[in-house]
């Protein structure tokens, strides 16, 4: 006969073990009131959509019922992700909106910002246009001072 690790012969053990429910039992039949064992029906209602068929039998009534059941539930969880799926929907407006403000902020900021490059870019060539009138005043000027001295070099050369 094989033995536990306790020592004990498997078959000693089973026995306590059947020996214990037995007494257990009777200990809790004798405080139970004597009823017969009662089985709830879920709280689901059956749906509209479906009816017993005539002749079906009781299991299969059963049976079709908690597959319903559970098709009921699934289809209920289905529903509750439509929820859900709205409760996006409607972040993902407020993000739109919020976005679009955002963009017309954006473009605003874009307007003056070239409006910027506009006013340095006119002042950019507005310099450019006085140095180059510059230059060519500086060049007159000495266009009309370098000819008396070329007359200058001239008349000193014929004496």
């Amino acid at each position: 006969m094989a033995q536990t690790p306790t020592g004990l012969p498997h078959v000693d053990i089973e026995r306590e073990i059947r020996s214990e429910v037995r007494n257990r039992q009777a200990l809790h039949d004798r405080h139970a009131p004597l009823t017969s064992p009662t089985v709830q029906a879920p709280d689901l209602a059956m749906p509209d959509y479906v009816e017993h068929r005539d002749g079906a039998t009781e299991i299969g009534k059963l049976s079709a019922e908690a597959v319903l059941r559970e098709y009921e539930a699934t289809a209920k969880e289905i529903e509750s992700m439509g929820v859900e799926l709205v409760e996006r929907v409607k972040q993902c407006e407020t993000m739109t909106r919020d976005a679009l403000a955002v963009t017309a902020d954006l473009k605003e900021i874009a307007a003056r910002y070239r409006e910027e490059a506009r006013r340095a870019f006119e002042h950019i060539e507005t310099c450019s246009l006085m140095v180059a009138e510059a230059r060519r005043t500086c060049t007159e000027l000495k266009d009309k001072l370098a000819v008396p001295l070329a007359t200058d070099k001239l008349r000193s050369k014929r004496k």
